[in-house]
């Protein structure tokens, strides 16, 4: 049986359960004041974080629009060749406006004889009223009569791009959400600090040095897998749902509320999952695992990782991979941590608890 370390060593650190309860109770209490104060300066900014979320969606919509207008104009230019009617040589060259100047084209009907007799109006002297056709604004209006009018304006101009709301409170409430996950993300800091007070006032004197490592370091992965998220799987998640769109031919009309909320989900569970270093670290200091179990279970470590990347991701490809591989780098680096800070032991090898 591991001996334990001298107690009378640490007999001025120990505390009784209600004094636990006590450090607990102002621990939470701090962390409260700083959501708070952080959630009023998220207030301050709430308007920005809101348009600022929607570029990787707007992104992703542009390129969806601007393939659909590509394609639908190589279907207007077969359907003139096959006419019989003039198409451009290079078609590659045409569709490139849809490409590189983002240019959107929608197609009308307009009657040719109103459409003249309207630039004749309002073009005296340039259109002899005389030579253009009968025309009655009264008759009825028949689709022979019509003509295609292919009109062209900006992507960025595009109401397509847009998100929408379906209620009247909609924008006050994803406005006060955003600015509570800003304050949440602001305080952040002091609030794992607090947490990691509360934990430390149970450590003895030698572990409560652990504390300032473990919190900047959590922090730090936390951050780093909520950015992966956001700066490059949306980018992939997005694109792979919008292709069922173009495959099942349907227009998005996207929510602000929903998007919200699968932007705060998404990057949560990147930052979540990165804790796996600190995780294993625990683990093996518990006594539930060893490095050596570690090393010998390693293929079966990287199949789980797998199926968690697989649960927390929409199971597209890229972002799986953008979430699986960083973990199983994650998963050699914990065995590296557990290996750097070893348990600490008595002179006869013995484990101290």
């Amino acid at each position: 049986m591991p001996r334990q370390v001298d107690e009378d060593l640490f007999e001025s650190t120990k505390m009784t359960f209600g004094e636990h309860l006590d450090e607990l109770r102002r621990a939470l209490f701090k962390a409260i004041i700083a959501l708070v104060i952080g959630f009023l300066i998220g207030l301050l900014f709430g308007y920005d974080l809101v348009d600022y979320v929607q570029t990787p969606l707007r992104k992703a919509l542009r390129g969806h629009y601007g393939r659909l207008a590509t394609e639908e104009y190589q279907q207007y230019l077969g359907q003139r060749q096959s006419e019989g009617l003039p198409v451009p040589e290079d078609a590659a060259a045409a569709t490139s406006m849809f490409t590189e100047q983002e240019l959107v084209a929608e197609e009308h009907y307009v009657d040719p004889r109103q459409l003249l007799e309207m630039l004749s109006t309002a073009l005296p002297g340039v259109i002899d009223p005389a030579s253009l056709p009968d025309y009655d604004p009264l008759a009825p209006i028949r689709h022979e009569n019509l003509v295609t009018l292919r009109l062209y304006h900006d992507l960025d101009r595009d109401s397509r791009l847009r998100l929408v709301g379906l209620g009247a409170q909609e924008p006050f409430l994803v406005y006060m959400k955003a600015s509570l996950v800003l304050g949440a993300v602001l305080a952040s800091p002091f609030v794992f600090y607090f947490i990691w007070e509360f934990v430390a006032s149970g450590l003895y004197l030698h572990e409560r040095r652990y504390v300032h490592i473990f919190l900047p370091f959590s922090i730090g992965l936390f951050l780093a897998g909520a950015a992966l998220a956001f700066f490059f799987a949306f980018k992939y998640v997005l694109a792979f749902l919008l292709w069922f769109y173009e495959v099942l031919g349907i227009d998005p009309d996207l929510r602000i509320s929903d998007w919200l909320t699968f932007v705060l989900i998404m990057p949560l569970g990147f930052g979540i999952s990165f804790q796996l270093p600190l995780v294993m670290l625990f683990l093996e200091r518990i006594g539930i695992f060893s490095i050596a179990t570690y090393l010998s279970h390693w293929r079966i470590s990287i199949l789980v990782i797998c199926f968690i990347a697989m649960v927390l991701t929409p199971s597209d490809p890229q972002s799986m991979m953008l979430m699986a591989v960083p973990l199983v780098f994650l998963y050699f680096g914990g065995i590296l941590l557990c290996k750097l800070m070893p348990r600490r032991t008595t002179p006869f090898g013995e484990v101290i608890e």
